[in-house]
């Protein structure tokens, strides 16, 4: 086995404690080449797909990566900005405000954020993170609720690199936070400011990521972190749970996802004569594609179309203060007992 360079030790040197940020990821650029790129390394990852492995190849780059990487960058290119994706962007910022947040609360932390598929990667970062004197790197994925599909995807590319340093810094992670009273919180006062601009809907629907209904089946804790937010969120809000709609959205493939679905969801409540739905989707931290597109394009003109007559979309916490202030009290939980380092 031949392993990673390693950075030049010195002696005397302060060791640094880091937070690594993880998100799911994005192409580089709204183009079939890159689109195609990203949706190849996501879609071969054996956490997300589950299928026997010569089918789903087969499937994949005989179906898949031929056809549907020009759809989606038709997709990527309605939501793309003078600053690139929505999520990267996002990311970036939630990255920055970490560390001043951290910082205001006298924790020299580095904070560095990678992404699962695309880049940065999580092999790159951590190189960078060690180079950096990170002796100690906190691995906290910004998915509060935990799947094997997401959380235990960015495990193993962590250990995938750990396989490969022969000088390992100490790891922590943090698989969940779905009921941590500060992300509750945070998510409340986004619903709540907007419900004080706009006024109170008909039907709240809190739309989440989909996954297979055979990975529940298997023993992921996926849906019932979902469906603990969404109680919690609910109790929070203090509404009652009859005029709130919980929803999984993002389905692919034709095996049968959790249900209820989103999207037929919404037409079937627009032709039950609800006039207004407001669509949050609180398992998603930043605005990306299945928030701005799926959701705010997609879901908005099927309700419309089904004789809904308001669609509003609650935006993600993104860099909202409550969500930041939320982040970083769980930096500090999980690094406790670290030294924090002082900057000279």
């Amino acid at each position: 086995m031949s392993f990673r360079p390693e950075p030049t030790i010195e002696h005397g040197k302060t060791e640094r404690t880091a937070v690594l940020l993880c998100n799911l990821g994005t192409p580089d650029a709204p183009t079939v080449p890159a689109v195609r790129r990203y949706l190849a390394e996501f879609l071969i990852d054996r956490r997300v797909v589950e299928i026997p492995r010569l089918l789903w190849l087969a499937i994949l780059y005989c179906v898949i990566l031929p056809t549907r990487p020009a759809q989606s960058a038709k997709k990527y290119a309605s939501i793309w900005t003078g600053e690139g994706s929505p999520l990267r962007v996002w990311t970036d910022k939630q990255t920055k405000l970490l560390g001043g947040y951290l910082g205001e609360r006298g924790h020299s932390i580095i904070v560095r954020s990678a992404m699962r598929y695309g880049s940065p990667t999580i092999a790159e970062v951590l190189d960078e993170l060690k180079a950096a004197g990170a002796a100690r790197i906190l691995i906290l994925p910004l998915y509060p609720q935990y799947s094997g599909t997401t959380t235990g995807s960015v495990q193993d590319a962590v250990f995938t690199w750990g396989a490969q340093v022969r000088a390992l810094p100490e790891l922590r992670f943090v698989n969940r936070y779905h009921d941590d009273p500060g992300y509750i919180n945070a998510l409340a006062k986004r619903i709540t400011d907007f419900w004080t601009d706009r006024g109170r809907p008909d039907k709240l629907v809190l739309s989440f990521h989909g996954v297979p209904k055979r990975t529940i089946a298997l023993g992921d804790p996926y849906q019932s972190e979902c469906l603990a937010t969404a109680r919690l969120l609910i109790e929070q809000l203090r509404i009652d749970e009859r005029h709130v709609v919980v929803t999984f959205q993002s389905r692919l493939g034709r095996a049968e996802w959790l249900q209820p679905y989103t999207e037929p969801t919404l037409i079937a409540l627009a032709k039950q004569g609800v006039k207004r739905v407001d669509v949050a989707c609180p398992g998603f931290t930043s605005d990306c594609l299945e928030t701005l597109e799926e959701i705010d394009q997609e879901a908005r003109a099927a309700f419309m179309q089904a004789g809904g007559e308001e669609f509003n979309y609650v935006h993600c916490l993104n860099d909202q203060h409550e969500w930041i202030a939320a982040l970083s009290a769980l930096a500090i939980r999980h690094t406790q007992g670290w030294p924090v380092a002082v900057d000279r």
